[in-house]
């Protein structure tokens, strides 16, 4: 048997299968989709992140395929549907970079509620030292609004309390002692864009949540509120929020996620793009690096370790 891993991932994945099986690391981490082709002809096991697209061209090319182990949570990048169709499974790994994402959101709502990134820029760039440029606000007493109230939706929450934040939150598929089990008042998703001074989107991207965060959102909520995107590009729709925060009718954008980041071939090596947020103090973005901990990274690769030896019966 042969696997080919395609991203960055925890070094135990490559060392452990590599007992039962060829393991070959692609030279190209992430390889652009026809790369991909290319080279997973004879491979079994394909170890992968979110990119590149595993789409039907992908799937047919992989004649001997039986397992994607997905060392992320989201699988928009994967037609499933089709896999499943050939037989071949896919495994993801939910819940367990959930406290690295949370950690990630309050650090972006902290960076923007202290703005601490152009203090910094004014200090190493124009080196100037004049702290009365930057006068920020806490997190104290303010209140929180989670959309998606998964493990990081709740994680967020948890942490968020510490600071002495009410936490608000949208969920339709959850039960109600959820809510309350985690100190959350559940609420439609246009009652958290009217009470919270921060919004942060934990939530898939599908047919339901694309483009769910516009200008009829954002007209809903404070001006000087913040939202926040650690999910993924396309559930805000960021020409609106452009103009959103242009026009001073919100008070900050902070993301993990772009529109484009996996966009044609994806965004690899020398590979470049723009967007007019760039030109904003009010935003803040960061490259989808969530789950970019040795910690889950390594929680991670011992789940998909597992259910790569228990999808083969190996060991």
């Amino acid at each position: 048997m042969k696997c080919l891993i395609i991203d960055v991932v925890h070094e135990a994945i490559a060392q452990e299968l590599g007992k039962y099986m060829e393991v070959k690391v692609s030279e190209k981490l992430p390889p652009a989709k026809d790369e991909l082709k290319a080279m997973i002809g004879d491979v079994d096991v394909l170890i992968m992140r979110v990119d590149p697209m595993i789409d039907k061209e992908v799937l047919d090319a992989a004649k001997n395929l039986k397992v994607i182990g997905v060392c992320s949570v989201g699988l928009n990048h994967i037609d499933t549907k089709y896999a499943e169709e050939k037989g071949i499974k896919v495994f993801n790994a939910p819940g367990l970079n959930g406290n690295a994402v949370a950690e990630l959101t309050i650090c972006k709502m902290l960076e923007l509620s202290r703005h601490t990134i152009p203090a910094h820029r004014d200090v190493t760039v124009n080196q100037k030292w004049d702290k009365y440029a930057f006068v920020g606000r806490e997190l104290r007493g303010k209140t929180l609004g989670v959309l998606g109230f998964g493990r990081i939706g709740q994680r967020v929450g948890e942490i968020a309390r510490v600071f002495g934040m009410k936490v608000v939150a949208y969920d339709p598929y959850l039960p109600a002692e959820i809510f309350t089990k985690n100190e959350a008042t559940s609420m439609s998703i246009a009652q958290v864009c009217e009470v919270a001074d921060f919004v942060t989107i934990h939530m898939p991207l599908n047919d339901e949540t694309r483009n769910l965060f516009n200008a009829t959102s954002i007209a809903e909520m404070k001006p000087d509120a913040v939202v926040l995107n650690m999910a993924r590009g396309g559930i805000v729709n960021e020409k609106d929020m452009y103009e959103a925060l242009k026009a001073g009718k919100i008070g900050g954008y902070a993301t993990d996620v772009l529109e484009n980041e996996v966009a044609g071939d994806g965004l690899t090596e020398d590979s470049r793009f723009y967007s007019p947020l760039f030109d904003l103090d009010n935003f803040v973005v960061s490259p989808h690096i969530g789950a970019q901990t040795v910690d889950a990274s390594r929680d991670i690769g011992q789940h998909i370790i597992a259910k790569v030896k228990e999808a083969l019966n190996l060991g």
